[in-house]
């Protein structure tokens, strides 16, 4: 019997177990919750796990009543043989009978039932087989402080230390009907144990080979704890383990750091002397979009096969991506996957109009990014984002930071490579200056060759396709050499410069949807500046401002007065406006802003 330790007194006397006489102590320990039942628990130390606890802090006995099939053995009295469930029934009647049973009250409580058949399980003790991994956790502990094993996110180490520090031997037998047998034999004739590596014929304490292998099988884990060596051909010393033992990173769900990574760490240092690994990514848990976790019963899985049937592999890899943040779960939405599709469109058709203009191209063409100070302010300028993406994406991934790579890539090809460059240069294009043509054609070339090559390990089949179909001799792009910095692009005035001229087109379209100008409309758009080096840049670009805000007429002012009857927005210090007269229904802009106003 146990009881709250704050109570004193009654831990010197014994009480006698109704039904049985068996005369049980009284312990005081702090597991018992005084606010649940009366203070006081019956404990079974062989039959329930807090109570195991509560046995070895205090040295009971450990009594088994059931057998392995659910049977009273002798141990139960007169209830011997009775099923374990007739035996509950038959008690309560019992102790009804004698007057002392005072209430019976329904409370909740976890039963743990078998996953196949859904027979509820019975704690019980037996004798197992356990490895000591004190020695070998400290040996792993070691190597993670010492940053030979780095863990990614940095906020799973102090659960690393926590579940190391407080490690207990380890379990390594199941009683399972499939697994590694474990490899003992014990001797029929003199009770002797032989643990070997190789079977042994007779005992070597009396010679007889009456011999039985344990029936018990390797813990699952056991034999994935050896996977980074034993794949690799060991214990021989074969050319396969000297090349890729240790290897560089392990990446696996955060659920199973302990069960496997850590295993994975001391079985390496204690049979190779050598970390498995460098570094440890832990990636979160896939759940659906609202964070429940997926199963068949709640009907919320989802197929990865009819998800790439639908959206493509590409899409679904790239969406998969996004969603890796240092996190412990990812909620898949099946909306951000349809958007996803649609930029793998978006660089499909991008790689489209681009092989209209370089398939006749000389690959050698892109020999022109080599020197971008002779190139044209658009031209330096997207040679100086995508050495920016370059660094950018090459950091996320030495961080395996993944999420940051996709938003990286994701942002460039969209909003820069294909919203603003390809459509900077379309006048180049199309143009009658050659070397203008020229120049567009190569550096439009080089930049896509590095988006395809950025993209390649995320979204593998459509770059490898758009990649075959590039002018030139071309082998897998698999096998080219990932992109690095290339310094000569950085360009920083550049992008200051491109900056300006973009927010002030951004600006203009503003202003032209929210009047809700038809976008066929020409439009008249002054800008009052008062830098003259800002006006000297916008001058020289107007003719592409002017295009690519479909205005006729584009003034650049020191000073002036906004007109009454024009759209007007501020961008860094240059005021824009756009007179509205004769554009718009004023009556009707009015009355829908009045409405807007009142709701």
């Amino acid at each position: 019997m146990c009881i709250r330790d704050s109570y004193s007194g009654l831990q010197d006397i014994g009480i006698a177990l109704p039904l049985t006489g068996r005369t049980i102590p009284v312990v005081l320990d702090h597991h018992v919750q005084r606010e649940f039942g009366t203070g006081a628990l019956k404990v079974t130390p062989a039959h329930d796990r807090d109570d195991y606890e509560i046995g070895l802090r205090h040295d009971l006995d450990r009594i088994k009543v059931m057998d392995d099939h659910g049977i009273m053995n002798e141990a139960a009295g007169e209830y011997a043989g009775l099923d374990r469930f007739a035996c509950r029934k038959k008690i309560v009647a019992d102790l009804e009978e004698q007057g002392l049973l005072e209430k019976i009250e329904d409370y909740d409580h976890a039963v743990g039932k078998c996953y196949r058949c859904g027979t509820v399980v019975e704690p019980t003790t037996s004798k197992q087989w356990f490895v000591s991994v004190r020695p070998l956790a400290n040996k792993a502990v070691e190597a993670v402080r010492e940053g030979r094993i780095r863990i990614y996110p940095s906020n799973w180490y102090n659960t690393f230390y926590s579940w190391m520090d407080n490690i207990r031997d380890w379990c390594i037998s199941r009683q399972i009907w499939w697994g590694h047998r474990i490899p003992a034999w014990t001797c029929g004739s003199c009770g002797q144990l032989l643990v070997a590596v190789e079977a042994p014929s007779a005992c070597d304490q009396c010679g007889s080979t009456d011999l039985v292998q344990e029936d018990d099988v390797l813990d699952t884990w056991f034999s994935s704890a050896l996977w980074p060596f034993s794949t690799l051909g060991w214990p021989e010393q074969t050319k396969e383990l000297e090349i890729f033992y240790p290897t560089s990173v392990l990446i696996t769900s955060f659920d199973i750091l302990f069960f496997w990574v850590a295993r994975m760490m001391m079985m390496g240092l204690h049979f190779m002397d050598e970390v498995p690994f460098r570094d440890v990514y832990l990636h979160a848990l896939v759940r659906d979009k609202h964070g429940k976790k997926m199963s068949k019963s709640t009907g919320n899985v989802i197929d990865p096969l009819d998800t790439i049937e639908q959206y493509g592999t590409d899409a679904f890899r790239f969406t998969l991506t996004a969603f890796a943040a240092q996190g412990r779960e990812i909620r898949m939405d099946e909306d951000r996957i349809e958007g996803y599709r649609h930029f793998i469109n978006k660089l499909w058709n991008a790689a489209r109009f681009a092989q209209m203009h370089i398939k006749e191209c000389d690959p050698a063409i892109t020999a022109v990014a080599e020197s971008p100070a002779d190139l044209a302010l658009p031209h330096r300028w997207i040679l100086s984002r995508t050495n920016e993406t370059v660094r950018e994406v090459r950091r996320a991934l030495d961080e395996y930071r993944f999420n940051d790579v996709a938003s990286h890539i994701y942002q460039f090809i969209w909003h820069e490579y294909c919203d603003w460059y390809l459509e900077w240069i379309k006048a180049d294009l199309y143009g009658d200056d050659t070397t203008a043509r020229d120049n567009a054609r190569g550096v439009m070339l080089q930049v896509l060759e590095v988006i395809l090559k950025l993209l390649h390990p995320v979204a593998p089949f459509v770059t490898e396709e758009i990649w075959s179909v590039m002018p030139g001799e071309r082998t897998s792009i698999m096998i080219e050499r990932f992109p690095e910095e290339n310094q000569a692009w950085r360009d920083e005035a550049a992008e200051a410069s491109m900056e300006l001229l973009m927010g002030i087109i951004s600006t203009v379209r503003t202003i032209r949807s929210e009047a809700d100008v038809h976008p066929t409309r020409l439009i008249e758009a002054t800008l009052l500046c008062g830098d003259p080096d800002k006006r000297d840049l916008i001058g020289h670009f107007s003719g592409a401002i002017r295009a690519m805000v479909r205005a006729e007429q584009l003034h650049i002012l020191d000073s002036g007065i906004v007109p009454d009857d024009a759209g007007h927005a501020l961008f860094q210090d240059i005021e824009v406006f756009v007179p509205l007269k004769g554009l718009i229904d004023a009556a009707g802009e009015i009355a829908k802003l009045a409405k807007e106003r009142g709701r």
